[in-house]
């Protein structure tokens, strides 16, 4: 039974309407009968200011920062819009519209039907067309293809209006755009949401302590335990993707300040160029001690050197390229001077007693030295193809590196353990004269070149060191098989 009634409608209704009506090819009744059955299944007006207006912004607010989920986004945009941008402006302006959200969008690209450059003006209510610009965002980045994928090349705020500019880039370079621009929340409220008392407990403790806890890897925390310096960051390299020895210098000092400041190692982190200050609350002078090895040891296995100096509540790094560039001379010279290995060393020793004004000069040395050991074995596994070290190998390359230097040693095999003897070093007595300094190179040249050899695995037990007055020194290795 059809029953017709006159009714009247004003000028701001009929434009509501509208885009129903269009839908229906102008036939009115249609329009209306989809809107009446639409509002009755829903139980609620399509509009959604029929949300209280509070309620609606505290909503917005509280989705600023988070992507709408792939499976919603396919609900509010087809996917197959994607290969006309004249039918997606149109269908979103038509969305927009139904919904009554007063904003407009304008989509122009350069080329069909596989953009390089799309560019997007959404006009209206600030927080209504910062969620619009997510929703086309992810949109554009979700659906263009794998081999043409669009990244958000840059977004321009305005009071009520968002400019967005997409480039054609890479799978990830595009969903790390999507992110850094409209998902800097996402992976943290996944986080939460997928395990909500773990991170509530982790909470609550750096409230109750007032953010003294400290965070930190459990491998890190391990050789700590173990009274080891750790010579990596594992944080550091996950959030850099990427080794340690690949991360520019530049980057490197700003993933130090945010690991070391956002774990509570220290309370502050300032970079000054090269330069790196650090502020904490340490009263123990041996922790300062070790938190000063550890963040030289983690510098130079960026490769670079650092001179550590501890004033106050602070630890100011000093980066000392000239010496880097030195090592890297010597290390040259050494790949040249077959006959002239030791002339080359004491040069270098030579070279380091200039440095009298190194605010910590064991410390630097002591890096020094392992670049040193480092590079001679790299250099000697090159030049005689070795593809693995083993304690033979290993005996092999510093006997040979002992007869250049003229260092008189012995190498004996007790148990599991290699006794490893000095029993004359020339590059640190000259005639009656002894240089600790040097000595303490040596040493670190030797530890460097069993890290390079063997890496964590390598366990040295010093049982002697050669001092003033004293004619040897030895050390026992232990290699524990894998």
């Amino acid at each position: 039974m059809i029953i017709t009634k006159h009714i009247s409608l004003d000028k701001d209704c009929v434009e509501k309407l509208q885009p129903y009506v269009d839908k229906h090819n102008s036939n009115f009744s249609a329009a209306v009968r989809e809107i009446i059955e639409k509002a009755g299944k829903s139980g609620f007006p399509i509009n959604s200011t029929a949300i209280d207006s509070s309620l609606f912004k505290w909503m917005l607010n509280e989705i600023d920062g988070v992507l709408i989920p792939d499976t919603v986004l396919d609900e509010i945009i087809d996917c197959r819009l994607m290969n006309s941008i004249c039918q997606l402006e149109e269908s979103l302006n038509s969305r927009f519209r139904e919904m009554d959200w007063d904003i407009s969008a304008a989509i122009k690209c350069d080329i069909y039907p596989f953009p390089s450059r799309v560019f997007v003006e959404i006009k209206g209510n600030p927080q209504k067309i910062k969620l619009a610009a997510c929703l086309l965002s992810q949109f554009m980045v979700k659906n263009s293809p794998d081999n043409s994928k669009l990244k958000i090349k840059s977004v321009t705020n305005f009071d009520e209006c968002i400019k967005i500019e997409f480039s054609r880039s890479n799978k990830e370079e595009a969903i790390d755009s999507l992110v850094k621009f409209f998902g800097r929340l996402d992976e943290v409220t996944k986080a939460i949401k997928s395990r909500p008392d773990f991170w509530k407990a982790v909470i609550n403790r750096h409230l109750l302590s007032n953010y003294n806890m400290v965070t930190v890897h459990r491998n890190y925390f391990e050789e700590l335990l173990a009274d080891k310096v750790p010579l990596g960051e594992i944080s550091i390299e996950n959030l850099a993707r990427k080794p340690i020895q690949e991360i520019p210098l530049k980057e490197m000092l700003s993933l130090i300040k945010e690991v070391y400041e956002t774990s509570k190692v220290v309370d502050r982190v300032e970079i000054e160029r090269d330069n790196i200050i650090l502020f904490h609350n340490y009263r123990n002078k041996e922790a300062i001690e070790k938190l000063k090895k550890i963040l030289v040891s983690l510098l130079e296995t960026n490769g670079h050197l650092y001179d550590a100096k501890p004033t106050a509540n602070m630890l100011v790094l000093t980066h000392r390229p000239e010496i880097g560039i030195k090592v890297n001379e010597i290390v040259d010279n050494l790949k040249t001077s077959n006959n002239r290995v030791d002339q080359e060393l004491i040069m270098f020793m030579a070279f380091l007693k200039g440095f009298k004004n190194m605010p910590d000069i064991p410390l630097s040395l002591a890096s020094l030295g392992r670049r040193i050991g480092r590079s001679l074995m790299q250099e000697y596994e090159t030049e005689n193809n070795i593809k693995n070290w083993d304690m033979e190998t290993f005996k092999k390359a510093f006997e040979i590196i002992d007869f250049k230097l003229h260092r008189e040693s012995e190498w004996k095999i007790e148990g599991k353990n290699l006794l490893y003897t000095i029993k004359k070093c020339n590059i640190v007595t000259q005639g009656d004269t002894f240089d600790s300094y040097v000595c303490h190179t040596a040493r670190e040249t030797f530890k460097g070149a069993l890290d390079y050899a063997f890496g964590s695995r390598a366990e040295l037990d010093i049982k002697k060191l050669l001092t003033h007055g004293d004619n040897f020194c030895e050390v026992f290795i232990r290699i524990p098989e894998k």
